[in-house]
């Protein structure tokens, strides 16, 4: 059951705010030295990523464009459903571009991997992804991630845009959610 307090609905820390400021800041530079003289555009995969779009484009020193997708494959449980469905598209067109996915966590896959297909077939000189958090043991598609900020164990994890049923994205720093929040 949740509590009014959202610190105590948290069990560990898994990053810290100064870890999560390392690297966004670390992340910024290698992209910042990989797309020297391109036409980059960040996407961001809503809601979950905005925290992390944020700061990552602060933290980039280049020229850049952005745009935002709402993809949906969870609704307000904890296991990805498998069905992804595009509830907001990009409002620019890709042809040309060096596309650049800003994910907050990068999961089972089976959103990117069904998100990569479309954004291909509209023509982009590149796509690649960059994600704050990845989960390699819960994969079940062939998909990595470019850009990794940090891999997390198999644990609900919220906070720094990372929701459980809309709550805990504007926690500072990323937690595992006590069981008995989210268990029914």
């Amino acid at each position: 059951m949740r509590t009014n307090d959202m610190h105590a609905d948290v069990s560990e820390i898994l990053l810290n705010e100064e870890q999560v400021k390392a690297i966004v800041a670390d992340l910024g530079r290698q992209i910042t030295e990989d797309y020297k003289g391109r036409n980059l555009v960040l996407v961001s995969i809503l809601k979950g990523s905005v925290v992390f779009m944020a700061d990552l484009m602060r933290a980039i020193d280049l020229p850049c464009s952005i745009d935002f997708m709402v993809v949906s494959s969870y609704g307000s449980g904890t296991e990805s459903s498998g069905v992804v469905k595009i509830i907001k598209d990009l409002d620019m067109d890709l042809r040309g571009v060096d596309l650049l996915i800003v994910e907050d966590i990068l999961d089972t896959g089976r959103t990117l991997a069904s998100l990569i297909k479309i954004l291909k077939m509209r023509n982009p000189n590149s796509i690649k992804i960059c994600t704050f958090l990845d989960k390699p043991e819960r994969r079940v598609s062939d998909i990595k991630a470019d850009y990794v900020g940090a891999a997390i164990p198999d644990a609900f994890a919220v906070g720094y845009g990372l929701d459980y049923d809309e709550i805990y994205r504007n926690l500072p720093y990323v937690g595992v959610l006590k069981p008995e929040v989210y268990s029914k």
